[in-house]
């Protein structure tokens, strides 16, 4: 039996399923060899392997800042508490003053650390695969740092959202 590979749903309609999957929130950071600091808000994480330890995330073809984080060697993951949604939305902007204001450290990697993360990952950029609409990178991760804990922010059907007991 062939199938038909018509899709039967627009692209609407996909966002908003997928949106239905409930995520955690990062911010990744970047510096060039310029020293140029770099972040996006990214909802597209995931754990890829323990051994090597790897992760990945994603970002649009249409960001501004693609063509720089194609050329880092390094990127981290900050995952954010339910309390810093307003640096999630500060970094999910297209801004040239995104660190203004941003209270940060610096990792091994020169990489911007955000203090009061539930966790942060300092990665070698080991892969960039095609995605479609987007740009895939693979980090193995070399140094790591678990925070106190509390609440995550979450993202699910096009809004942040609380765990509820």
């Amino acid at each position: 039996m062939a199938l038909s590979r018509k899709r039967n749903f627009t692209k609407r309609q996909l966002r908003d399923a997928l949106g239905r999957f409930a995520t955690g929130v990062t911010i990744i950071t970047t510096c060039t060899r310029e020293g140029e600091l770099l972040g996006i808000t990214a909802n597209s994480f995931n754990s890829v392997s323990l051994e090597p330890p790897m992760v990945l995330f994603s970002l649009a073809r249409e960001a501004y800042s693609l063509n720089k984080f194609e050329t880092c060697d390094f990127f981290a993951v900050n995952i954010l508490r339910e309390d810093q949604r307003g640096l999630s939305d500060k970094f999910a902007k297209a801004s040239a003053d995104k660190w203004e204001g941003v209270e940060y450290t610096t990792g091994v990697t020169s990489c911007p650390l955000i203090p009061g993360s539930l966790a942060t990952f300092e990665c070698y950029t080991r892969f960039h695969y095609d995605g479609g609409d987007h740009v895939i990178f693979v980090g193995e991760a070399f140094n790591m740092a678990a925070g106190d804990g509390g609440p995550p922010l979450l993202y699910f059907d096009g809004k942040y959202e609380k765990i509820s007991s």
